[in-house]
């Protein structure tokens, strides 16, 4: 008997779960992109001791670290996600408080927040070049 309900469960499962087959709304991009920065932050933290490590060891080392192009990229991007998982934090905080919880308020929020963090990206860049 327990054979023949879990045969009927079976059939009414999914048979192919390619996640490419699905559009996700924009507000999940975004709340999945504030997961992914967190993690690339988490990552950075040891980058960015070794880096400091580095420039405090010697006049040398701070020389090699803070002329290099590829330092200065790398703290960009780092900066670029801090500001897009701000932004992206403040609107889950606001969701929190029932604020642009709706699936249209959801999406502007998502919308403003990359938007926001588009343009601080771009400032960041020009500050540092």
């Amino acid at each position: 008997m327990s054979t023949d309900r879990s045969a009927k469960g079976a059939a009414h499962r999914p048979v192919n779960l390619d996640l490419t087959q699905f559009s996700f709304p924009f507000a999940a991009l975004a709340s999945i992109t504030h997961r992914i920065t967190g993690v690339i932050l988490f990552g950075a933290i040891g980058f960015l001791l070794w880096w400091f490590g580095e420039a405090t060891s010697s006049p040398e080392g701070f020389a090699a670290v803070a002329g290099s192009g590829s330092f200065k990229f790398l703290v960009w991007l780092i900066l670029c996600a801090v500001s897009y998982h701000f932004f992206a934090g403040i609107k889950h905080l606001l969701l929190d408080f029932h604020i642009a919880d709706t699936i249209e308020g959801g999406e502007l929020a998502a919308k403003i927040a990359v938007g926001l963090a588009a343009v601080t990206s771009l400032l960041l860049g020009i500050w540092i070049w």
